[in-house]
């Protein structure tokens, strides 16, 4: 291992540079724009990684980074395309599942807030503790807690039924 941490830093974000670009696009981003909200991310972590790696839980730290500069892009005005809710009929069902379970999954996340996206995200795909959740969107535990609850709350089974194993 080198003094500066470049292999510790290496390491760390190829283990976790699929999780980071998987939670960019649940928080609402195209591919593309994931990877650039990940490499964004992972850009400004090595610029501090002294001191982040110190205590040996960084991601807290990656994904505040990512949240921030996705929330701070979304407030700024954008004139591109913007996506519709009805997509045309498919002459033939997309028989992968998986493609359809993610749209469906982005789907329902979209109609949530913002705050509950967030708070699912970082709980359930990047797989954050709810302490490491609010230290990541700068919220007190019970915030966490609570967007957590409603955001489940709001999401509708039947949105997923299709997707779940009658065994499970």
């Amino acid at each position: 291992m080198d003094e500066n941490g470049h292999d510790d830093f290496t390491a760390y974000a190829s283990g976790r540079w699929a999780s980071l670009v998987r939670a960019a696009v649940l928080l609402g981003c195209s591919h593309a724009d994931a990877e650039d909200a990940a490499q964004a991310a992972l850009v400004k972590t090595w610029a501090h990684w002294g001191r982040v790696r110190q205590p040996a839980e960084p991601d807290a730290y990656v994904y505040r980074i990512m949240v921030n500069d996705l929330s701070t892009s979304r407030r700024r005005r954008w004139w591109g395309e913007k996506p519709t809710a009805v997509l045309p009929d498919r002459t033939q069902r997309d028989r992968t599942g998986d493609v359809d379970l993610r749209r469906a999954v982005v789907a329902a996340l979209g109609q949530l807030p913002v705050e509950q996206q967030q708070v699912l995200v970082l709980r359930f795909v990047a797989d954050l503790s709810e302490r490491a959740t609010a230290e990541v969107l700068g919220v007190a535990l019970g915030t966490v807690k609570s967007r957590t609850s409603r955001g489940i709350a709001a999401l509708d089974p039947a949105d997923f039924a299709a997707y779940v194993e009658d065994d499970l």
